[in-house]
């Protein structure tokens, strides 16, 4: 290697006697060392008090090959391996490579983890993995699984039986064995232990006493294990434990002590039980998370191993699902570090000086998304790691199971389980994420695992438990009774009690609540609802014998999250007869910005099913979210298209709908008695701070901090969501409507509503809390008023609105049902009725402003208060949630939880090469505070970065300038040149009014940052994204001609719709 100037390490800045220990969470130290490699580059040193006072940080692919250089580096026992010691001693994981200990327990054990070993304990596997399949075959697919906590009583269960013949029978109790007990508790503890202040021991003793008397009961438990096989001579089990007591170090040719076999046996249950758990639940939410390779994974296990038991031979023939777990562990290793210790003075790289003792810990968090090895890094991509593209990686590109001699001596014996179990469940379940919005967070402990990651499961190829269990034993079950079809029979009841299959995609619960609205209507239309689920959960299982309704969306072109697997799945049917007894509607949102995939899954739905036979009752029904308002459009389709289509099916077959077809109502009892409910899955934040961004007079615009919930992360680009509550005013006004005290208190009885029933909570929590009390009136609203008033006038004047007055006097207007109560006094409706026509509250997202290297506890958002005379004429118009968050101040409580943004709405991976063009117009600025915010604490981390310019549009200087400070300070680091335009005083900005001018205005050095690999991020309201597309084809139209080219507008067009996603992300709103 060259040897070049010397370069130091660098050091982030530390506290007196702590050293960096204030840097990092005790929680999620993983997390706090992966921010301080983005800050820091490729290599950082720490300081700790203590004997080993410095440690280094690597990052980079390059950095970890020359530390597995086992003549220079070697793995000593440090931090908290030091603490496991305690237990396990010189075990083959917490060892020091002299220990001769280590070294006769290899050698001896070496041939029992052989290919004929791991072979032979197959059938042990196929059992513990058995078990837990039927586990979840009988619980049945509502139940709610913690994927993480199963698949470690799995592999606990699979390591007991397998290496000594112990049986922990974790799935046949809600308690766990004492072992285990103890086990999960001594490794805590040993983490607690390692981050220690060096105080005298007496301050710990209590603590000591009880870490001892975990130790206790593991290695008590592991001797009498070993003395009941002493005893038994006549066994004849080949399994880890009879090697350690029969074999010989073919070295020294001394037998395993005792005492090693016991510090081995714990060993083994130990290190190998969170890996492999870690690895199965990584999977799984990666598969999840993508249809095309979930699809892939069934399809390969359905050619190889079809419909009968699974067989050790088949275990050799499953390449695809190597390939995702091998990218599973790229991605989210369960042990996402490894130490080495320096053997002498020398150089990294030939320039980074590191001394003899010194220890250097390998970040496979960062080396595993190197983007000169890996490219598009973060994304799941199982091809690339196919075995013929996974041995052309670089070098040590790839360490999970650690390194040289040092690696993991139990490789073999956890692919073969993770294979098998990966194959047993795909081949007889269909998975769903139990909570559609759920975003991957890490729990840490001695591993890492997904954090509150729960699935359900649904049993495939119409098996019940029974059936299950016998194809796992490969045994024949008695053959089904002959089945009746039940699609004649349902239609011939009378109009009553007929089934019906409500399906939903949705990402931000508009889609659910159309359906949750369907379900609740279609009682009164004589239809039971038998299933009201997501898409997902319906794979392979659309029913036969009633109408199918599916309510979804369209993102980007993209299906929702929980819709993906269903999208997928009929995609990929060749059959065309496979659906040709089902029957179908379909209702579909979008957005007509995304026009080249405008309602293009909602689309896809509606004609795939027809391709496959499935008959259509209904026409399309389409919501264009830019256009009008969605609720108002799905209840337009229901009435008008839905309903009649299926009332003349009805007819078709004998049967009539019912005459009443008002919507059911409910029963509301009134009580002045307070209490408080509310449960929606977000969690709870904490404001930390609020400011006003904009000057006395001009319309406001507010930056808030929030704390976090714990464990939560996210990156520059994410959303904040957050459940707001309802204006006071608003909520005010309904209770005057329906003469309720402020205290009053309400019982709502009934069902099909997403609201709190059977206990008395207080009246303005619902109203406040629970529904939607500006959202426009529906026609269907709007007829339902007429019919309660006692005026003839207002009941003329009412059908009017439904009708011919409908757009421009209450769409346009977004006039409310509150509004037209009261606007006509003689409305004499129930509070029940008035519930029912509103649609649940909806979480509103906004751009986080802010970058978790600043602080990765710490969200802000920028947002514009919203309010103004309302356009009905009812007093003011005051935004839902701009209202909400404008109310709060530090210390407050507010629901959030993180969404991801697309991912092209992220910073690239290698910022020291990709130039960022940035485009903004008032609020819009909020991603990208975070961008730069984030670029900044790299480049005071010694980074050097592409450049970086942002055009932001105002109005004037010292008004609404967002940030001008913090941007003239990160100007003069060099992590952004601002080019603003100021609509009132163009003068002050060269004369450029909007922020589309000043891109034009500044078009040579759009040009130079974009022939340099620049990436294009553009946010604010529609227009601004309009305008930003014109001024982007007119730059490259004029860059062709001085080309001596020419563009078309069509070919202007094509070549900025081929970016989208690509080299521009956009993020509009209205």
């Amino acid at each position: 290697m060259a040897i070049g100037p010397i370069t130091p390490i660098p050091e982030p800045p530390r506290l007196p006697f702590i050293g960096n220990i204030a840097d990092i969470d005790a929680e999620n130290s993983i997390r706090s060392l992966g921010n301080l490699a983005e800050k820091y580059g490729e290599i950082y040193r720490l300081h700790f008090p203590g004997a080993t006072s410095t440690v280094v940080f690597v990052s980079s692919r390059a950095l970890v090959d020359e530390l597995c250089n086992q003549k220079r580096f070697k793995k000593v026992p440090n931090n908290v391996l030091n603490q496991i010691r305690e237990g396990l001693h010189d075990g083959l994981f917490t060892a020091k490579l002299e220990e001769p200990n280590w070294g006769i327990a290899h050698r001896v054990l070496m041939p029992a983890f052989g290919p004929m070993g791991i072979r032979d304990m197959f059938d042990e596997m196929k059992d513990i993995g058995s078990q837990l399949a039927l586990k979840w075959a009988r619980h049945g697919s509502q139940r709610r699984i913690n994927a993480p906590d199963d698949f470690t009583r799995l592999t606990l269960d699979t390591i007991a039986l397998c290496s000594m013949g112990f049986r922990f029978n974790s799935f046949y109790s809600e308690s766990l064995h004492p072992f285990l007990h103890s086990m999960a508790e001594f490794l805590i503890e040993c983490g607690r232990r390692s981050q220690r202040p060096p105080l005298p021991s007496f301050f710990y003793r209590n603590q000591d006493r009880v870490f001892q008397s975990h130790i206790d009961v593991l290695r008590e438990t592991a001797e009498a294990v070993l003395k009941e096989r002493v005893a038994d001579p006549g066994n004849v089990r080949k399994d880890l434990l009879s090697a350690m007591l029969n074999g010989r170090d073919p070295v020294t040719g001394q037998k395993m002590s005792d005492d090693s076999i016991i510090d081995n046996l714990i060993t083994f249950l130990v290190a190998g039980h969170e890996t492999t758990s870690g690895t199965l639940s990584y999977a799984m939410y990666r598969l999840l998370k993508n249809p095309e390779v979930y699809r892939k994974v069934q399809q390969e296990v359905d050619e190889v191993i079809g419909k009968g038991p699974i067989t050790v031979q088949h275990m050799q023939k499953l390449p695809y699902i190597s390939a995702v777990l091998r990218e599973a562990l790229r991605l989210d290793s369960p042990i996402p570090i490894f130490s080495v210790c320096v053997m002498e003075d020398t150089l990294l790289e030939g320039k980074y000086p590191v001394r003899k003792g010194e220890f250097v810990n390998c970040l496979l968090i960062k080396s595993h998304l190197d983007p000169t090895v890996f490219e598009d890094p973060l994304a799941f991509k199982p091809e690339r790691m196919l075995d013929e593209n996974f041995d052309k990686l670089p070098k040590n590109s790839w360490k999970p199971f650690g390194n040289g001699v040092r690696a993991c001596i139990g490789r073999p014996f956890a692919w073969q389980e993770a294979v098998l179990v990966m194959a047993m469940l795909f081949q007889n379940f269909n998975f769903v994420l139990a909570d559609a919005d759920y975003e991957l967070h890490h729990k840490q402990t001695l591993t890492i695992k997904p954090k509150d990651f729960f699935i359900r499961a649904i049993l495939r190829d119409g098996l019940d438990a029974t059936k299950l269990e016998h194809r796992l034993a490969g045994t024949e079950s008695t053959p089904d009774k002959p089945k009746t079809h039940k699609s004649d029979a349902a239609l011939k009841q009378g109009g009553q009690d007929q089934l019906m299959t409500i399906l939903y995609g949705s990402n931000s619960g508009t889609c659910e609540s159309m359906a949750q609205r369907l379900a609740f209507d279609a009682a009164s239309r004589g239809y039971k609802v038998s299933t009201l689920d997501c898409m997902d959960a319906a794979v392979q299982r659309l029913p036969k014998d009633q109408p199918i309704i599916v309510i979804t969306a369209s993102y980007e072109g993209q299906p929702p999250d929980n819709a993906a697997h269903f999208v997928s799945w009929i995609e990929s049917m060749e059959d065309k007869s496979a659906l040709r007894e089902s029957s179908y509607a379909v209702f579909g949102c979008g957005h007509h910005d995304w026009s080249q995939t405008f309602h293009r899954v909602p689309k896809l739905v509606d004609s795939k099913l027809g391709e496959l036979g499935a008959t259509k009752l209904a026409e399309l029904g389409l919501a264009d979210a830019a256009g009008e308002d969605m609720f108002v459009a799905f209840e337009t389709w229901e009435d008008n298209v839905l309903w009649p289509a299926l009332d003349k099916l009805r007819a078709s077959n004998g049967s009539t709908a019912p005459r009443e077809t008002r919507l059911a109502q409910l029963q509301v009892e009134v009580s002045n008695t307070r209490s408080s409910i509310l449960n929606q899955n977000v969690t709870e934040g904490i404001v930390v701070a609020t400011r006003l961004l904009t000057a006395e007079g001009e319309p406001a615009k507010k930056h808030i901090d929030i704390r976090l919930p714990p464990g939560t992360t996210y990156r520059a680009g994410d959303y904040l969501a957050v459940l707001p509550i309802n204006p006071k005013e608003t909520v005010q006004r309904a209770m005057r409507r329906f003469g309720l005290p402020w205290d009053a208190s309400i019982k709502i009885e009934g069902t099909g509503v997403r609201l709190p029933t059977g206990e008395l909570v207080p009246a303005n929590n619902i109203l406040g809390g629970f529904v939607e009390l500006a959202q426009p009136a529906t026609r269907r609203n709007i007829l339902a008023l007429a019919d309660a008033t006692e005026s003839e006038d207002d009941r003329g004047a009412l059908k009017n609105l439904a009708t011919d007055g409908y757009d421009a006097e209450v769409l346009a207007k977004r006039t409310s049902v509150l509004d037209l109560l009261e606007a006509y006094p003689s409305i004499n409706m129930p509070l029940g009725l008035f519930l029912t026509m509103l649609p649940p509250m909806r979480i509103r997202q906004y751009s986080m402003s802010s970058s978790p290297l600043e602080d990765p506890s710490i969200a802000s958002i920028t947002f514009s208060l919203v309010s103004g005379a309302a356009k009905s004429g009812h007093g003011d118009y005051i935004g839902v949630a701009s209202s909400y968050l404008g109310s709060l101040e530090a210390d407050d409580r507010l629901r959030v939880s993180v969404r991801p943004s697309h991912a092209a709405f992220h910073l690239p991976p290698a910022p020291e090469q990709v130039p960022l063009i940035l485009i903004a117009a008032g609020s819009g600025i909020a991603p990208f505070r975070g961008f730069i915010q984030e670029r900044a604490a790299m480049i005071k981390s010694g980074r050097k970065l592409a450049p970086a310019v942002l055009y932001h549009g105002c109005r004037e200087p010292r008004k609404d300038d967002l940030y001008a400070s913090e941007l003239c300070d990160w100007e003069e680091t060099g992590a952004v040149t601002v080019k603003r335009a100021f609509s009132r005083t163009p003068e002050k900005s060269g004369g450029c009014k909007y922020v589309q001018d000043a891109l034009w205005a500044d078009r040579h050095h759009f040009l130079e940052l974009w022939r340099n690999g620049a990436q294009l991020y553009i946010c604010g309201s529609r227009q601004v994204g309009q305008e930003v597309e014109t001024i982007a084809k007119k730059i490259q139209k004029e860059a062709a001609e001085l080309d001596g080219k020419e563009l078309s507008d069509e070919d202007a067009k094509k070549w900025w719709d081929e970016l989208r996603n690509v080299r521009c992300a956009t993020d509009v709103f209205d």
